[in-house]
């Protein structure tokens, strides 16, 4: 794991019963679905400097010399007021505590694009960050598609991470305090999604001056427009990536355009079944749809 991430200290926070988590696998909508969250919890207001200064990511180190008690001692110090705590976290259960007073916004992607989707962005990780970490460019930069997935992504076990994802939210799909949504379904129905998730945070209601406002806020095209919001610029005192690292194009079904062969995408499903068993979960990791 980067140095700069540490999963163990989300279980040892003091959660609160208006606590919002999105739980979300890397490279699958995390930064849109956090967007979405704030602008419910804000009725739609487009003057924030950096999302991730509205919700915390409880994955991070502050700094190389940080403690895990110098982040709990941070975050449980967190006001509630103007708004409850939102959290990101890239976790699922059991490393992602499981709470019934804690509400859990979660989302994935189809694996496929998730990977390729992941290869652009680490190579947009800035010099000064990977120095400032004590890591270096050859973990981060890859030639190919190939050299990337033996490099970093079968070493890493971030494909399979993905399947255990799906694996560890299934059986709590269900669950009054979970929503469970698709990346590639949001994509479909952007407004119906974000209906989908007010219904559930029940941060309402909204004018309907506001319902554009918070429809427009959560576009992908203003997202764009405005990315320097998006890129995480007040997580640590150095940019993590480069400008226009962060926001991609908001589209599914491209993985094979974008790189991924046919022979690794063969590979991920076959380590992807040995860990997400469940056929009805599985099929639905893959292609979205309403969750049985």
């Amino acid at each position: 794991m980067s140095p700069y991430l540490n999963q163990n200290y989300q279980t040892k926070l003091t959660y609160r019963p208006t606590d919002v988590v999105i739980s979300v696998p890397g490279k699958s909508g995390t930064t849109w679905t956090m967007n979405i969250v704030y602008q419910l919890r804000t009725h739609g207001n487009r003057n924030f400097d950096d999302i991730y200064s509205e919700l915390t990511w409880i994955e991070v180190m502050d700094t190389p010399d940080s403690t895990e008690e110098d982040m709990i001692r941070k975050i449980d110090g967190m006001p509630t007021d103007p708004h409850p705590r939102g959290f990101k976290s890239h976790a699922s259960p059991p490393t992602l505590p499981f709470r019934e007073d804690v509400k859990y916004v979660v989302v994935a992607r189809n694996p496929e694009e998730a990977l390729v989707s992941l290869k652009t962005f680490l190579s947009k990780h800035s010099e000064e960050f990977l120095e400032y970490w004590g890591m270096t460019k050859d973990g981060f930069f890859f030639p190919d598609f190939t050299s990337y997935y033996e490099g970093f992504v079968k070493p890493s076990g971030f494909d399979t991470n993905l399947f255990r994802f799906v694996s560890n939210w299934w059986p709590l799909r269900n669950e009054p305090n979970v929503l469970m949504m698709h990346y590639s379904d949001m994509i479909k129905d952007h407004e119906g999604s974000v209906k989908k998730i007010s219904d559930f945070l029940d941060y309402g209601p909204y004018t309907e001056e506001e319902w554009r406002a918070i429809l427009q806020l959560t576009s992908f095209s203003w997202m764009k427009r405005h990315e320097t919001k998006f890129e995480a610029r007040t997580v640590w005192k150095i940019p993590v990536i480069v400008k226009g690292g962060m926001m991609r194009q908001g589209s599914f079904g491209l993985a094979r355009e974008e790189g991924l062969g046919e022979d690794i995408a063969k590979e991920v499903k076959e380590r992807g079944k040995e860990v997400l068993k469940d056929e009805v979960a599985y099929d639905w990791f893959y292609n979205g749809g309403e969750i049985k």
